[in-house]
């Protein structure tokens, strides 16, 4: 989508953004000891199509999920298969939902951190000592850097080095099969362009566009992942 067009659409993305969020909040509740990455999946599958969701945009996957050691998995969807994979008594899962609405994208995923058998709220967890606490937080402090450090004139390769840069001096390591960190917002997936090394293209061209780092401590075993769309908004970045 061309810059100049996204006001023109923007109600259309926001709405659709929203059942994603409403989507996570439900999985909050909803997630447990006991259930599996099958279970978490026809969950938020079916509370987005109860939302008006008529499809779902990467491979026709509404949820990815993955659980405990398994969060370190970062695949194409092609080939994706919720597994029966339990949540543990103290356990970590990551969702990335991607539902559709009249060709609109929604795009978000959250780290899920299980303490006694139930999710525990993110707001907990800042300051807490709690297993897999930090790695929450610090996907919460590199979108907050994201934040800080993105400009309209800002090329996505320039912002790929930038955090890149910060995961090295953190001790953390990128995840993601293709080494990037986010991708524009499109009306066909193969039109994406990513936060990767030789995109010189602005940021300023872009009408959105997602911040999805999926990181590690270096040499950890459970995988962290946190993804919201943002846009410009006179020249100021907005989070949809």
């Amino acid at each position: 989508m061309k810059r100049g067009m996204l006001m023109d659409h923007l109600s259309n993305y926001r709405h659709i953004q929203s059942i994603a969020r409403a989507t996570m909040n439900d999985l909050q509740t909803y997630i447990r000891e006991g259930v599996t990455e099958r279970d978490i999946v026809d969950r938020a599958e079916r509370f987005m199509r109860s939302k008006g969701v008529d499809t779902f945009w990467y491979y026709g996957i509404g949820a990815f999920v993955h659980v405990g050691k398994r969060t370190l998995i970062s695949e194409s969807g092609r080939g994706y298969e919720p597994t029966a994979c339990l949540v543990g008594r103290d356990d970590i899962v990551t969702v990335d939902l991607s539902p559709e609405l009249n060709a609109y994208w929604g795009d978000h995923a959250r780290t899920f951190v299980v303490c006694a058998g139930r999710v525990v709220a993110e707001q907990e967890l800042r300051g807490s000592d709690i297993d897999f606490a930090g790695g929450v937080r610090m996907g919460i402090a590199l979108h907050d850097a994201f934040i800080s450090y993105v400009k309209p004139d800002r090329t996505f390769e320039q912002v790929y080095q930038y955090i890149n840069e910060l995961l090295r001096q953190h001790g953390c390591e990128n995840l993601d099969f293709a080494g990037n960190v986010g991708h524009t917002i499109a009306f066909h997936k193969d039109d994406r362009r990513y936060f990767e090394q030789g995109n010189t293209m602005k940021l300023s061209e872009a009408a959105l566009f997602t911040f999805e780092p999926h990181i590690r401590r270096k040499n950890g075993e459970y995988g962290f992942k946190r993804e919201d769309i943002y846009y410009f908004d006179e020249g100021k970045l907005a989070c949809l």
